[in-house]
């Protein structure tokens, strides 16, 4: 994929605020793990709604990259190790979320809050499952704590899933406004 100097720095852009986002936190503790609630998955919501299915994606890689790396980006640190974290799952599901509420952002007749909740919706659904699989597979296989899927739906996806909703609503409805005034900027600079 060959990209822009301009889709570079948004990409760049996004994964950045993505990193700013996992030290906005709230720690929530449970009795089998922590659970850091922040605010990466607003910034997520952004790139697919202001950046689309590929670039919004790709932001997201860049973060993950970035924090594999070694770059303490991630809520609880960073380094190769963090793919052995239950928790990395949730991280794996932004990409696909990026992904996909991009791609139905793409597709929508208006640009309208009304609208932008359903990809929204989808993508915190995809987030949320792609999240718990890893989540309930790293215990299990990896850790061996027994946990039962049920369990890691009701407190690491339930706890949480009202509060990232909301995040969702403000998201769409910032979008409504970052949209245009995205579309105006890539605009003018083309132009010029």
């Amino acid at each position: 994929m060959k990209l822009t100097t301009r889709e570079i720095t948004f990409t760049g852009l996004f994964a950045a605020l993505i990193a700013v986002g996992a030290f906005i936190k709230i720690d929530i503790p449970l009795p089998l793990y922590t659970m850091h609630f922040t605010f990466q998955w607003l910034f997520v919501l952004l790139a697919g709604f202001i950046l689309g299915k590929k670039l919004g994606a790709l932001s997201v890689i860049t973060y993950i990259i970035v924090g594999l790396a070694g770059v303490p980006v991630f809520a609880a640190g960073g380094g190769i190790g963090y793919v052995l974290r239950p928790g990395f799952g949730f991280l794996l599901g932004f990409v696909l979320a990026a992904y996909l509420i991009g791609l139905y952002t793409e597709k929508l007749p208006s640009k309208k809050l009304v609208y932008l909740i359903v990809p929204a919706t989808i993508g915190l659904i995809a987030y949320y499952s792609v999240g718990a699989v890893y989540f309930y597979l790293i215990k299990n296989l990896y850790v061996g704590e027994a946990v039962s899927f049920a369990v890691v739906v009701v407190q690491y996806c339930l706890i949480t899933v009202l509060p990232d909703f909301i995040l969702c609503v403000m998201a769409a409805s910032l979008s409504t406004q970052l949209i245009p005034a995205f579309k105006k900027l890539v605009l003018v600079n083309v132009q010029e």
